[in-house]
């Protein structure tokens, strides 16, 4: 074991001992493969820290235990007129330090999601005003009918103005340049639990907030969150007793886990869908060996890079079965999918050569390829049999694996040729996926906010606008299937699979486990 790795592993077994010191009866230890990047939650928008912080702030709408649309920071909310939406406000709530809450926390607050360096413009760049009607109501107006707006809010967090001002913290922590400010390492929400000790990459404790306004169904009284890169550290620490609650595990260790006396797998499906981008956008690609042109411009390239993955392969021998290829951007469970469109397109190594030779590559080229290897399942191994089977055609992959701190700063700056991202539609709704990831980017409005590759199709644009504004549920859903076709057709990405969430739950624990990967600490229990 090199000096490096030493270090961490002494780190990981430190910060395990300090947790079991710290918990009690009411304590619950929980390990994951990362660690949230901030407590600011407006700086990423990514599952893990969402769910995270979600513990800490809350949103106007939030979500029942299966999924559908629920009450929080908003009591009620109808449409006063076709672009004006009117929430009431839940009176009686107060942040963490005492603060109450009021309607200019809810503007400040999504004025500060929509501002430089938030990660979370992609959903309030349709908004086109917010007034206070009074202490307790506010309107919000979008730039068009937008019917799913109530959705939309269940992931845009409220902060205090007050608390802002104060510590310095009116902008974002913008994660693509590295800016940090006080809301980076504290917090203070209006959640069932406070932060009270933050060590990014080390420790986050967090204490059940007794003033809370709403029910807190479990019996926590304490979370101690770890992160631990290692999966064979973090089964372990499971097995032993030492963590509580670890994700993911391993596929290939779920008969382990199953198999002690002490824990039990959750396993069920995800909303995720994971996908590989490539730059459409540079007349020459960053990190390639083609040089004066970019290849990927090519939709004959593209296509070819799909036709070579093995997409079975990888399910069978990196997932385990644990996945489910998929031809679409989203997936089953989310409006707009159908299993009419969503047939990949033959594994075809032969044509795929074929499709290189005519794009003007026959002997194929070099590409480096950028992946995370701690945030998805199984991410790093995914993106090395991708690199296998392009080898296979003549395409030579660098694979750059590293960890999701400095992996999501990059790839968010566009600072890539070629990498793999994953995607829950916060809305659970096509459309999400379509402003989001397929979108021509504009960095102003936020609209493809998350179109790495700046893939772009006029046409596609025009159909997201209107499924954002159309009422009528079948006119909606043609235009979804019509600019999905586009979509495809284009090979504007190339989507790989759904994963399987798989937990590993301590049998002292209880929990509940939701197909958006969320974690929310107020509907955990544990036995003495």
């Amino acid at each position: 074991m090199s000096f490096k790795k030493k270090v961490a592993a002494a780190a990981v077994l430190s910060a395990l001992a300090t947790a079991s010191l710290l918990a009690s009866a009411q304590t619950i230890r929980i390990a994951n493969q990362g660690d949230a990047l901030s407590m600011d939650p407006h700086s990423l928008n990514e599952s893990l820290q969402l769910s995270t912080t979600a513990n800490v702030y809350e949103t106007l709408t939030g979500r029942n235990k299966d999924l559908s649309l629920a009450p929080l920071l908003a009591t009620s909310w109808k449409q006063a007129s076709p672009s004006v939406w009117r929430f009431e406000l839940r009176k009686g709530v107060k942040f963490h330090d005492g603060t109450p809450f009021t309607a200019d926390d809810v503007l400040f607050s999504l004025a500060r999601a929509a501002g430089d360096g938030s990660d979370m413009k992609s959903n309030t760049n349709d908004i086109k005003e917010v007034r206070k009607v009074d202490d307790f109501t506010v309107d919000i107006e979008t730039k068009a009918p937008f019917p799913v707006l109530p959705d939309v809010l269940s992931t845009v967090m409220i902060m205090s103005k007050k608390w802002c001002i104060e510590n310095k913290a009116e902008k974002p922590v913008d994660r693509r340049k590295g800016i940090e400010n006080t809301a980076s390492f504290k917090a203070n929400g209006t959640g069932p639990f406070k932060l009270r000790e933050r060590q990014p990459d080390v420790r986050t404790t967090f204490v059940r907030n007794n003033d809370y306004w709403g029910k807190i169904e479990g019996n926590v009284q304490e979370v101690v969150f770890t992160p631990i890169a290692n999966p064979a550290t973090r089964v372990a620490a499971l097995i032993s007793g030492q963590v509580d609650v670890m994700e993911p595990i391993p596929v290939q260790d779920i008969p382990r886990v199953n198999a002690s006396p002490n824990a039990r797998a959750v396993v069920g499906p995800e909303l995720r869908t994971i996908f590989l981008g490539m730059d459409q956008k540079r007349d020459e690609l960053l990190y390639s060996s083609v040089k004066g042109k970019n290849p990927f411009k090519d939709k004959r390239v593209r296509q070819a890079f799909y036709q070579a993955i093995d997409i079975n392969a990888i399910q069978k021998t990196v997932m385990r079965g644990a996945s489910r290829p998929t031809a679409l951007m989203v997936g089953p469970g989310i409006n707009g999918w159908t299993e009419a469109q969503d047939k990949r397109l033959p594994f075809d190594p032969d044509g795929a050569k074929k499709l290189l030779a005519d794009a003007g590559y026959p002997s194929g080229f070099e590409v480096t390829m950028n992946c995370p290897n701690d945030r998805y399942v199984n991410d790093a191994q995914v993106c090395q049999a991708v690199a296998a089977n392009l080898a296979r055609i003549g395409v030579k992959i660098n694979l750059q694996a590293e960890t999701k701190g400095t992996y999501f700063p990059k790839i968010l700056r566009r600072d890539t040729s070629f990498y793999l991202l994953g995607w829950t539609p916060s809305t659970y709704d096509a459309h999400n996926a379509m402003n989001a990831l397929m979108r021509c980017p504009d960095d102003k409005t936020g609209d493809g906010q998350f179109n790495l590759g700046s893939y772009c199709n006029p046409k596609f644009d025009e159909l997201t606008v209107k499924v954002q504004s159309e009422t009528d549920k079948a006119k909606r859903d043609a235009m979804i299937k019509e600019a999905f076709q586009i979509h495809t057709d284009d090979v504007g990405h190339l989507p790989l699979h759904q994963q399987s969430l798989a937990w590993g739950v301590s049998k002292k624990v209880t929990l509940v486990q939701m197909a958006d990967n969320y974690m929310p600490y107020k509907w955990m229990s544990i036995k003495p």
